[in-house]
């Protein structure tokens, strides 16, 4: 089982690098690491737990990245991939619950059920999420972002998927580097309305 999952990544990682390099921006650049966490992580044998969902609810992933603005006080949301069309760029503090505490203290999670964590806020508008990763984004020592994959089922990531996230994110921020991220990020902050705080 191990070995078929740790080929299932080295795949994955292997696609989304040569995809990348083709991108024309590094947003869509992003989007091949993203893309591929939302296929890869998870164990789809627990969706059977009893646990996992509750009454009503289907099972998704979602995933995609939160870059810090130039003004250091919030995120927008980049490479999303299964998050709802309104929430395109959408925007978060960089204080916000999950995502704000990952980019605060540098500290990868995985969140089993988002129903018992103190400190998470349900972000996404389509679903419940009821599992998620948290992993930030570095270059040169610094946090530039945080790389997210949701699920609805609960207990549907482990410490395995967020170790594998970490090297995905790692791939993802040189590729954002590399493809001119910054300079991306700072056009499309200014073509947004004037950010405040919920």
């Amino acid at each position: 089982m191990r070995d078929e999952y740790d080929a299932r990544v080295t795949t994955a990682l292997s696609e989304a690098l040569a995809a990348s390099r083709d991108a024309p921006d590094p947003e869509t650049a992003v989007v091949c690491f993203t893309a591929a966490t939302r296929r890869v992580l998870g164990d789809p044998a627990r969706l059977a737990r009893p646990d996992a969902l509750k009454p009503g609810e289907t099972q998704f992933v979602v995933s995609g990245c939160f870059f810090v603005a130039p003004s250091g006080d919030h995120m927008i949301l980049c490479a999303q991939n299964g998050f709802p069309p309104s929430q395109s760029h959408a925007r978060v503090s960089t204080t916000d619950s999950r995502p704000g505490h990952t980019v605060q203290t540098g500290i990868p999670a995985v969140v089993p059920n988002t129903d018992v964590d103190p400190i998470f806020r349900q972000i996404l508008a389509s679903g419940v999420v009821g599992c998620s990763v948290y992993v930030p984004v570095f270059w040169e020592g610094r946090v530039i972002g945080m790389f997210n994959t949701a699920a609805q089922a609960r207990y549907f990531f482990d410490e395995r998927d967020l170790a594998t996230q970490v090297i995905f994110a790692a791939a993802a921020a040189a590729t954002w580097m590399a493809k001119g991220g910054p300079a991306y990020l700072a056009s499309l902050a200014a073509s947004l309305p004037p950010w405040t705080a919920p």
